[in-house]
């Protein structure tokens, strides 16, 4: 299946023969501290910048009805941020994966993401469209 929106990612999260718990990592764009004078004039016209983890959360899929929903809840507790970068746990004998066993899983993706080892991570944007980095 091509996702190709946040919404897609739910359905299909829904479809599967087991259970899954979904990872959230929010990623805000920083300047680097040693920014050229040209990289500071673009990212103050919004483009470019790093991509920095800022927060991270899981979810049952049948906890997030929509995109819209999702992007309502992130606004309390990280209401800058610019890309979300997705992933699954799949869950065993018709359970879903608990919220404790996804924190090992998420600080990896953290980490991942600081070393810009995103290939395994669906990324989506402000409009719960999914994106392509790199």
């Amino acid at each position: 299946m091509n996702i190709t929106t946040f919404d897609q990612l739910l359905q299909a999260a829904q479809q599967q023969p087991q259970p899954q718990r979904l990872l959230f990592v929010l990623a805000q764009s920083e300047l680097p501290d040693d920014a050229t004078a040209e990289q500071k004039a673009a990212f103050e016209a919004g483009h470019g910048g790093a991509l920095v983890p800022a927060a991270c959360v899981d979810r049952l899929p049948a906890e997030l009805a929509s995109f819209a929903a999702f992007e309502a809840e992130s606004q309390s507790f990280c209401p800058d941020w610019v890309i979300v970068f997705a992933a699954s746990l799949s869950g065993r004998n018709g359970q879903p994966p608990s919220s404790e066993s996804a924190q090992s899983p998420l600080e990896q993706m953290v980490a991942a993401i600081k070393a810009g080892q995103i290939a395994n991570f669906l990324p989506f944007d402000r409009r719960g469209d999914a994106i392509r980095l790199g």
